[in-house]
């Protein structure tokens, strides 16, 4: 013991010697530019605004550069160094770093940089931006055993078989082993101590825990939550991409094409409902639903949170410190953070439905029914081509007699919404939408002469499943319609009587649906209606035209077209107001019967009228969408009456969607954007133009136009030296609880080369040779001998190398917030094993409720069994974070996570001491153990033990256990405690107990059990 404490002593002595030594090879990458990275390089580095005297110390060319006689480095000659006098000098004129940045070099910095020029003074290409080698060692164990005995030191034993067992069951799946499940490992291992650990990490991998688990990890760099953050924070259905994380994981689809579908899957070919659900991922920020705010402003913030976060999760790089000026560090220029930042911003924010594979057959069906009897329309029709074109004629020349209104004055009354004209005229609504109310536009038409007002409903890829309404189903009503006029500008606006009103299409007279009534009401708007376009004009804001298909058809175009009672004929400078009303909206925000995106237009023709054909058809007569069109065509066309009434039967069957999902959709031409610098990150500075492009200091994207598809299979190419070794880094640092690069988040040139550099390489390489694929790195690392190590070791290995770098031990922490709740359900028999689907409100004291901005009446907490499902399935709120798992140390998904801080407080025993789910989970193991334990005490505590630490109870336990057992008896029957509020959760419905066992038994086990589920062993992976 004496000689392997000295040997340790030795060791962390010697690495962390002088560097500058002349027996040690200098490292640029390993030794030098973290030196200068933290240093040197905020004004001597990439960053052209910031760099003085035009030095760089990042390049190799410009630090050997003549200056005039001198030179910043001269390769092998220190003394003729500019730097190393700037460094060594005491003059406070002339020293480097500068006082005044209070940064200063150690004197081992120093000696380091000095030995490195007297080597040659050689630049490298930082480690992570070169492309990963496998070395000559084959496998984990053979590069760390290379590297202990390079310290003088062996791997520690394996560890013994119930804690191995454990340790697996937590890592690969986030649960514990039962008893039973130790027993059969703990006889295999007996057998053939190799197969057992393959067999039982094969069987776990195939488990749905094992996705459940995993997908938790990439929930956290996704920033995953169940709201949208800032001041209101309101609920989202975002549970959809969730779910899609899970069955990618479980069916281990190859990692390349599990990033390319969450940042493009809109755009690969043929497109199914799971890819568009996987870019849910880019969506997953928050979202500001304040009434004030300017929506360009926050949604170019939102693509902010996307580079962001694709930095962190897939480049591994800190990409928001070139968001306002070039990198101080890595060599990534503000001009390149733009042109990645081109590639997504020409998308929509968009929502669309989810159906279930149910629901998605039933669709398919419907479509096919619906195209054979167009295609037998076809067929009974040899001259449909020539019909459909004629109609396209006719109605392009009706279309031509209407003109869209420019907007000299376009005005929101009602509250803090900022509409905005598009190019095409049509006006765009987007934002929180108020409860109610009013928007006009004043105009001055071309035509002079005007017999009708129109107003088109439209789609925009901004709204919700497309429009053309802002309510959370994409729907709108109008309640009234009102013109006015005047000849001047100075002159007063006279009311145009409106006498008849029309539409493609509106609902039969019905009452509105409650959930469309705001919360506080007065009782004149009970009696709310929505039906036919002639409520448009008929004085009564309690009526409304809404154009509601229903399922298949809510979200097409829709227009309305009101008849003027006498021509209107405006002088030259005369002007038109025209004011929608819409009051039929409320409900916390998420009802809001409005408008989202809508054009209005005049004609001067005696005899205006709307085509007997949904107004989707004459939208298609711009667009060329022939099927469109050939659909507006068969609806006019008397001809094909039973066709289209069975049509109609067809598609009035389609399915309501199960839930929705935000997510990214590709902007259509009419809407695309261009991309400019934002001087200082300013969304309201645009600079010169960019075009999509990415960093030079990685692979280039070879392609002369390349699209977001094409940026998000560069992200994750072979060549990218950053993808394979940041997703390996991330999944060591689940297993080892600290990743082989400590900061996951970020690889750039502020961070040295690890210590096992060799063992990421050859981990990433080999991670890519398997398809990229998950299962493998798993089942990779868990059957090393480095993994299976045990985790007790001397106290002088601890302190030499605490945070177990050198890999001499296995791993021992504090598991994750969620494994630890998951552990106390596992034991207590009560884990609910639903797999995907809603959220759970989980109990959380009212007055945190109360604290909220806007208090979630909705937060209705769930009752057993769904109370009791997996953390993963516990609904996040970002303004309040759950309790229990926040005090673990839970992210609040404000931003993408690339690794939990671990803490450790008195709040930890508080939450698992007396935290609802925590004291139910202690009564129903504690009936568990009287069930399940035998007949003795000493029986049921040695059981209790295995059920949350794997291993049987010592007998200095035991005594304890049941000293403590029998104190609490007595104290309960003495009535100082409560036997119903100790023992049971619902006293009134007590269960069955077993024979023998009275109510007191299950009080007094229970708080045997609450110090169980608190064990340090409990709540530690080791």
């Amino acid at each position: 013991m004496l000689l392997r404490s000295f040997l340790v002593v030795l060791v962390a002595f010697i690495a962390t010697g002088l560097r500058a030594a002349d027996t040690i090879s200098i490292d640029f990458g390993r030794d030098v530019l973290p030196i200068l990275s933290e240093n040197c390089l905020h004004c001597h580095g990439p960053d052209e605004a910031e760099r003085q005297a035009g030095l760089r110390l990042d390049q190799a060319e410009a630090a050997y550069e003549d200056l005039g006689g001198y030179a910043a480095i001269v390769p092998g000659e220190p003394d003729e160094s500019e730097v190393i006098s700037r460094i060594l000098t005491d003059d406070p004129d002339s020293m480097m770093p500068p006082p005044a940045s209070h940064l200063q070099l150690s004197d081992n910095d120093r000696e380091t940089l000095t030995e490195w020029i007297k080597q040659g003074g050689q630049y490298e290409t930082h480690w992570a931006f070169a492309l990963p080698q496998k070395s000559l060692a084959s496998g984990i164990d053979a590069i760390v055993d290379q590297r202990l005995a390079a310290r003088g030191l062996t791997r520690s034993p394996v560890a013994s078989a119930e804690t191995l067992c454990r340790r697996i069951y937590l890592d690969v799946i986030g649960l514990p082993p039962s008893p039973t499940q130790i027993d059969e490992f703990v006889a295999s291992e007996k057998r053939d101590h190799e197969t057992a650990v393959s067999d039982l990490v094969n069987r776990l991998l195939q488990s749905d825990a094992y996705a459940e688990k995993w997908s938790r990890h990439w929930l956290d760099v996704a920033r995953y939550s169940d709201t949208n953050g800032f001041e209101k924070d309101m609920p989202r259905d975002q549970w959809a991409w969730r779910d899609w994380v899970i069955r990618s994981i479980a069916k281990d689809q190859p990692y390349n094409e599990f990033v390319v579908e969450q940042i493009a899957g809109d755009l690969l070919p043929n497109v199914t409902q799971d890819q568009l659900v996987a870019t849910g991922f880019l969506r997953n920020g928050m979202v500001n639903e304040e009434g004030a705010i300017v929506n360009e402003q926050f949604r170019i913030e939102g693509i902010f949170d996307r580079m962001d976060c694709l930095g962190k999760a897939v480049l591994g790089l800190s990409l928001q410190c070139a968001q306002c000026h070039t990198h101080k560090f890595d060599p990534l220029t503000h001009d390149e953070y733009f042109g990645m930042f081109a590639f997504l911003n020409d998308t929509y924010e968009a929502q669309s439905w989810v159906y279930s594979d149910d629901q998605l057959k039933a669709i398919e069906n419907i479509q096919k029914q619906v195209a054979d009897i167009e295609e037998k329309i076809k067929a009974d029709h040899p001259d449909w081509q020539s019909q459909l074109a004629e109609y396209v004629e006719k109605e392009t020349k009706r279309e031509a007699d209407w003109e869209s209104l420019k907007a000299d004055e376009l005005v929101w009354i009602g509250g803090l919404n900022h509409p905005t004209q598009e190019p095409d005229n049509s006006i765009l609504v987007l934002g929180h939408p108020t409860t109610t109310g009013k928007i006009f536009v004043t105009a001055q038409p071309e035509k002079r002469h005007i017999t009708a007002v129109r107003i088109e409903a439209l789609r925009h890829g901004d709204l919700a499943f497309g429009g053309p309404g802002r309510s959370f189903w994409g729907t709108f009503a109008i309640s009234e319609v009102e013109v006015w006029s005047r000849n001047s500008k100075e002159a007063d606006w006279q009311s145009v009587k409106l006498s008849k009103a029309n539409a493609d299409f509106s609902e039969t007279t019905k009452k509105l649906e409650p959930y469309y009534l705001p919360t506080r009401q007065d009782k004149t708007t009970e009696d709310r209606r929505v039906g036919p376009a002639a409520f448009l004009i008929d004085g009564n804001t309690r009526t409304a035209w809404r154009p509601d298909r229903g399922p298949m058809l809510r979200h097409t175009e829709s227009v309305a077209m009101i008849k003027l009672e006498q021509p209107l004929d405006l002088p030259d400078g005369g002007e038109i107001k025209i004011q929608l009303t819409q009051d039929h909206g409320g409900n916390g925000g998420r009802a809001n019967l409005q408008l989202g995106c809508y054009r209005l237009g005049v004609t001067d023709t005696d005899r205006p009228s709307l085509p007997a054909h949904d107004h989707a058809a004459t939208i298609a007569l711009k667009t060329k969408d022939m099927q469109a069109l050939f659909r507006g065509w068969r609806q006019r066309n008397e001809m094909f009456k039973e066709a289209n009434e069975q049509i109609d039967k067809l598609e009035s069957s389609y399915p309501e969607a199960m839930t929705s999902v935000l997510h990214t959709a590709q902007t259509a031409p009419e809407h695309a954007r261009t991309t400019r610098l934002l001087s200082r990150g300013s969304w309201d500075q645009p600079a010169h133009e960019v075009k999509p492009h990415t960093p030079t200091v990685l692979p280039a994207l070879d392609v002369e136009s390349p699209t977001r598809l094409d940026f998000a299979r560069w992200l994750v190419s072979e060549d990218n030296p950053l993808a394979a070794r940041v997703q390996v880094n991330r999944v060591w640092q689940a297993m080892f609880g600290r990743g082989i690069v400590e900061t996951s988040e970020d690889f750039g040139t502020r961070t040295p080369e690890p210590e096992y550099a060799e063992l990421l390489d050859w981990l990433a390489v080999d991670y890519v040779q398997h398809n990229w694929s998950l299962k493998h790195l798993v089942q990779r690392i868990v059957n090393s001998q480095t993994y299976q190590q045990t985790s007790t070791v001397d106290l002088e290995l601890t302190v030499a190398d605490p945070n177990n770098e050198w890999l001499a031990r296995g791993p021992r922490f504090r598991a994750e917030a969620e494994v630890i709740r998951d552990v106390a359900l596992t034991a207590a028999g009560l884990l609910h094993h639903q797999v995907g689907g809603p959220s759970i409100f989980p109990p959380v004291p009212p007055s945190l409720l109360e604290y909220n901005f806007f208090k979630p009446d909705y937060w209705d907490p769930a009752t057993p069994p769904l109370r009791y499902r997996r953390s993963l399935y516990v609904f996040r709120k970002r303004s309040m974070p759950d309790p229990v798992l926040t005090t673990f140390d839970a992210p609040n998904s404000d931003a993408a996570c690339a690794r939990r801080v671990r803490s450790n407080t008195p709040l930890a025993a508080l939450v698992s001491l007396n935290e609802p789910v925590f004291v139910e989970a202690a009564q129903a193991m504690a009936l568990r153990v009287l069930r399940e334990g035998g007949e003795t005490d000493e029986s049921r505590i040695d059981y209790a033990y295995r059920l949350v630490t794997g291993r049987h109870a010592k007998p200095a336990e035991v005594a304890t256990l049941i000293e403590m057992l029998d104190h609490n008896s007595k104290r309960l029957a003495d009535g100082w405690l409560s036997i119903d509020k100790v023992g049971f959760t619902n006293p009134d419905e007590r269960p069955e107990l077993p024979d023998g066992v009275i109510p007191r038994d299950v009080a007094a086990w229970a708080m045997v059990t609450r110090v169980l589920l608190n064990l340090d062993e409990t709540l530690t992976k080791s």
